[in-house]
C-alpha cells in the first residue's frame, strides 16, 4: 500500500473537523476578530446586491481577501447559516493543509512510512492553525494556497529525469499561474511567493531546457493574469491603485511601530508565531537546511539520482542540474522569512498571535517536521551514538508531543475563547445597542467597523481609514480628523479610548451615552468601548 493513503486523509479530515468544532464551541460560534465581520458584511452585500461594498450602495475596497469574500458569499447565496458555512470552510481548509503537508513530505521522502502522516498531524495540532481556521478569517486559506504553490514548484516537469510532453508542460504552467493568482487573491502578499518560486524555477529549470521552460513560463503568466486582472481592474476603479484601501490605512496606523529597531520588529513577529510546540521544531528547521542535499524533488529515489548525477554530470548538463536542484528545497523557508521580513519593514504588528505573518507557519512546520525526522533517523542509525544522545532525542520527541497537545487542546482553546468573548462583549454588543437605539440616518464615526457594519448597517465614517480612504492622510493629525468629522456632521463616535483622535476620552466634544462594560476586557487589563454623542459646540464640558 502507498505510504500515505486515503485512510490517512479520512483520519486527518476527521481530526480537523473535531478541532475546529472544539474551538468554535468554546467561542460560542462567533469570530475571534472584528475583521471576520468585515468579511461577512462584504460577502453578504456581494450575494444580496451583487456589489463590492461594505455599506450598500457605496462600493469600496476594504477587503484584503477577495477570494475569501467570494467563497463566503456562496453560503449566503445558498441560504446556509453563515456561521455553519464559515466554520465548515475553516475545517475544510484545515484538513487540506494537513493533507497537502503530508504529500509534500512524501514528495521529499518517498520511502518514509509514517513521517507524512506525522507532518499532517503536526499541521493540524499547531494551535495557531486551528485558531485561524475557526476565526472567520482568510489566514489559513492563504496558508494552504502557499503550500499548493510550493507543491507545484517542487513538481515542476523539468525537475524530472525524463523530459515532459508538451501537453503536460502547458497544463502544469497554467495550473501554477492560476494557483499563484488564487494565492494573491487570498492575500496580496501571495505575489511575493509567486515571485520567489518563479525566480528559483528560472534559475534551475532554464538551464535544464530553456525552450520548454519559456513555454511553461508563458502558460503560467497567462493563467496568472487571467485570474488576477479582474481584481486589479476593480481596485483601479475603486481606489486608483492596484492594492485595496486597507494597505495605506494599515501602514499609516502602525507607522509608530517603525520606530523600533528592525531586528526587534523581526523578533517580535517571529516569536508571535512560534509560541507553542512548533518552537521545538526549530532544530529540525536548521537540520533541514544543512542536510537538504539528502532529499530530492525527483520521483526517482535519491540514491538513484545521486548515481545518475555522478555518472553523467560531465556529459549531460540536464542530469547535472539534478545535483543542484536541492536548493529549491529552501523555497518554504525563503517564503517564510520573506513574509516576516516584509511585515517587519512595513507593518510590524505582532498582536493577535502574529496574524499577519501566521501564513508563514505551515511552511515552517513542514520543514521542521521533515528536518526533525531526518535528525532522529541520523541519531538512531549512528552505530556509536551515545546513550545520552539517544535519551535526549527521546525526551525531545516526548516534549514536542506533550506541548503540541497542551497548546492544541487546552491553551489554544482558552485563547480562542477569550478572543471571541472580547469581540462579542465589545464590538458585537456595541453593534446591537446601536441597532436598537441610534437612528440609522445619523452619521456614525467608528474605528472597528466590522460588527456594526454587519448588525447595524448604516452610513459611517471609518476613522481607521479602511472604507474612508480620504482620512488616511489625516491619521497622524488628530485635529485634522476632528475637523473632518465636524465637516461631515458626524453625530456619534464609537471607539476604545486609545482609538479616539488625540486619545483623550475626556475631550469636551465627547458625551458618553453607552459603554459595553464587558468584564472579559477589563480582566485582560484593557478599557471598554464607548459610544459618544458628538457635541461640536462642546456643551458636554458644561
Amino acid at each position: 500500500m502507498h505510504p500515505f493513503s486515503r485512510k490517512h486523509d479520512i483520519v486527518l479530515s476527521s481530526l480537523a473537523l473535531f478541532l475546529v468544532l472544539l474551538y468554535v464551541a468554546a467561542g460560542g460560534g462567533n469570530f475571534a476578530l472584528d475583521d471576520g465581520w468585515i468579511h461577512q458584511t462584504y460577502a453578504r452585500n456581494l450575494a444580496q446586491y451583487g456589489e463590492w461594498s461594505f455599506i450598500p450602495g457605496e462600493p469600496s475596497a476594504a477587503s484584503t481577501s477577495p477570494l475569501y469574500t467570494v467563497l463566503l458569499s456562496i453560503g449566503y447565496r445558498l441560504n446556509i447559516d453563515f456561521r455553519l458555512w464559515t466554520h465548515g470552510l475553516g475545517a475544510l481548509v484545515q484538513a487540506l493543509t494537513a493533507m497537502l503537508g503530508a504529500r509534500l513530505t512524501q514528495k521529499l521522502l518517498p520511502d518514509a512510512k509514517s513521517l507524512p502522516f506525522i507532518t499532517g498531524l503536526a499541521l493540524l495540532l499547531t494551535w495557531h492553525h486551528v485558531w485561524a481556521a475557526a476565526s472567520g478569517m482568510e489566514t489559513l486559506l492563504f496558508g494552504v494556497l502557499t503550500l499548493l504553490v510550493i507543491f507545484l514548484a517542487w513538481s515542476h516537469p523539468l525537475l524530472e529525469t525524463v523530459l515532459p510532453q508538451w501537453r503536460y508542460l502547458v497544463f502544469h504552467g497554467g495550473l501554477f499561474g492560476i494557483s499563484a493568482a488564487l494565492t494573491t487573491l487570498a492575500r496580496p502578499e501571495g505575489i511575493l511567493l509567486a515571485g520567489i518560486s518563479g525566480l528559483l524555477l528560472l534559475f534551475y529549470c532554464f538551464m535544464h531546457d530553456s525552450r520548454r521552460f519559456l513555454v511553461w513560463m508563458f502558460c503560467a503568466a497567462i493563467g496568472f493574469f487571467a485570474f488576477i486582472t479582474p481584481y486589479l481592474l476593480l481596485n483601479l476603479q475603486l481606489t486608483g491603485g492596484l492594492l485595496p484601501d486597507t494597505a495605506a490605512a494599515k501602514f499609516e496606523q502602525h507607522a509608530v511601530l517603525l520606530t523600533l529597531p528592525y531586528p526587534v520588529r523581526v523578533w517580535q513577529l517571529f516569536v508571535a508565531i512560534i509560541a507553542g510546540g512548533q518552537a521545538l521544531l526549530l532544530p529540525g528547521v536548521v537540520y533541514f537546511v544543512v542536510m537538504k542535499g539528502n532529499v530530492s524533488l525527483s520521483t526517482y529515489q535519491p540514491t538513484r539520482i545521486s548515481a545518475i548525477s555522478n555518472q553523467q554530470s560531465a556529459s549531460n548538463p540536464q542530469q547535472s542540474a539534478l545535483s543542484t536542484q536541492h536548493f529549491l528545497l529552501l523555497l518554504p523557508l525563503l517564503w517564510a522569512l520573506a513574509l516576516i521580513l516584509l511585515y517587519a519593514a512595513r507593518l510590524p504588528a505582532s498582536y493577535q498571535h502574529g496574524r499577519y505573518v501566521l501564513p508563514a507557519l505551515p511552511s515552517l512546520v513542514l520543514i521542521g517536521v521533515v528536518g526533525t525526522g531526518l535528525l532522529l533517523q541520523k541519531i538512531n542509525q549512528r552505530k556509536y551514538s551515545s546513550m545520552l544522545r539517544r535519551v535526549i532525542a527521546r525526551v525531545w520527541i516526548i516534549a514536542i508531543v506533550i506541548i503540541y497537545l497542551l497548546f492544541a487542546f487546552i491553551t489554544g482553546v482558552q485563547v480562542y475563547r477569550t478572543d471571541v468573548a472580547i469581540i462579542d462583549g465589545e464590538m458585537v454588543a456595541a453593534a446591537h445597542w446601536i441597532r436598537d437605539n441610534v437612528p440609522p440616518n445619523e452619521l456614525l464615526a467608528i474605528h472597528d467597523i466590522g460588527a456594526v457594519g454587519y448588525f447595524a448597517p448604516r452610513p459611517m465614517i471609518d476613522i481607521a481609514g479602511l472604507i474612508t480612504p480620504e482620512l488616511v492622510p489625516l491619521l497622524a493629525t488628530p485635529e485634522a480628523i476632528w475637523a473632518f468629522l465636524q465637516q461631515q456632521d458626524a453625530r456619534y463616535l464609537l471607539a476604545f479610548p486609545d482609538q479616539i483622535p488625540g486619545r483623550d476620552p475626556h475631550d469636551p466634544r465627547l458625551c458618553p451615552i453607552f459603554t459595553t462594560n464587558a468584564a472579559i476586557t477589563q480582566q485582560v487589563g484593557e478599557s471598554n468601548m464607548t459610544l459618544y454623542a458628538l457635541e461640536w459646540d462642546k456643551k458636554c464640558a458644561e
